[in-house]
């Protein structure tokens, strides 16, 4: 099993703007694929039954790879894109957090076309990663932005797009960064508080996915630095890696309890990871 990591580059947190890989104990692979399209990485998803890694590129586009790190599919470039995450939805598109916009835009799996705005624009004030729930609704991270802009809570919005957008999260503890479903059909989110500052305090955070309350909170508790934590996904054993700043940070799920840094790497500005 190799993890895929995108590190940000210059404004973002000046790290390496390269999609790196590691094998499945931590050691550095390199960089998986250093074609100039792979600009400022951000997103990933992985399409099992395609065997294709999907990456979100600051070159305001949308690639495809295969195993071997081949380009296989390009939307090219995209004005205005400025992707962020991405995920695969239960209709099998693929769908990516526009960071300009406000909003979230779907590509078909070939990634024809120019892509359909499944929200409208502007729908949260900075939006921090999101995803859809077992009965299909969509969970959306509303955040802090690099300016300060935003508010920071979770809102719910209805399978079909058109219902009221309505807050199913406040906690004054949180400001989301990334956001998953678990397992068990609980949302987790990875959050900084406050966002942006060296002292911030850093937890990913498990709340009820029908009424919103918190469950659970993991912690580093001394296991690693976990300093701007970043892109949640769980491996195939079903550990929870959150990437973050210089390391990728393992939890086991079902304890809670922190596995430590599973990868190091000084100038990692982690965005985020995939196990490909």
């Amino acid at each position: 099993m190799r993890i895929l990591v995108t590190s940000a580059a210059g404004a973002n947190g000046n790290g390496y703007g390269a999609l790196l890989a590691f094998d499945s104990s931590g050691r550095s692979l390199g960089v998986f694929n250093d074609d100039a399209r792979i600009a400022d990485p951000r997103g990933l998803a992985v399409d099992r039954d395609a065997g294709l890694l999907f990456l979100n590129s600051g070159a305001n586009r949308v690639l495809a790879l295969d195993t071997r790190g081949k380009i296989v599919r390009d939307t090219g470039p995209i004005n205005g894109l400025n992707p962020g995450g991405g995920i695969f939805g239960p209709d099998r598109r693929y769908y990516i957090g526009l960071r300009s916009a406000r909003t979230i835009m779907a590509f078909d799996s070939m990634l024809h076309g120019p892509g359909e705005h499944v929200l409208t624009p502007g729908i949260v004030p900075f939006p921090r990663g999101f995803a859809f729930g077992r009965d299909r609704r969509l969970f959306l991270g509303s955040g802090i932005g690099p300016s300060g802009e935003g508010d920071d809570t979770i809102v719910a919005i209805a399978p079909d797009g058109r219902g009221s957008l309505s807050e199913l999260v406040r906690d004054s503890d949180l400001s989301p960064l990334d956001l998953l479903i678990a397992p068990n059909g609980n949302i987790l989110v990875s959050s900084e508080r406050p966002f942006g500052p060296p002292d911030a305090v850093t937890t990913i955070r498990e709340y009820d996915a029908n009424d919103g309350h918190l469950v659970r909170v993991f912690s580093p508790n001394g296991q690693a630095e976990f300093r701007r934590p970043r892109g949640l996904r769980f491996t195939p054993d079903g550990d929870l890696y959150c990437v973050a700043q210089g390391e990728v940070v393992g939890f086991d799920f079902a304890s809670g309890t922190c596995l430590g840094a599973i990868i190091r790497l000084p100038r990692l500005n982690g965005q985020a990871l995939a196990f490909f």
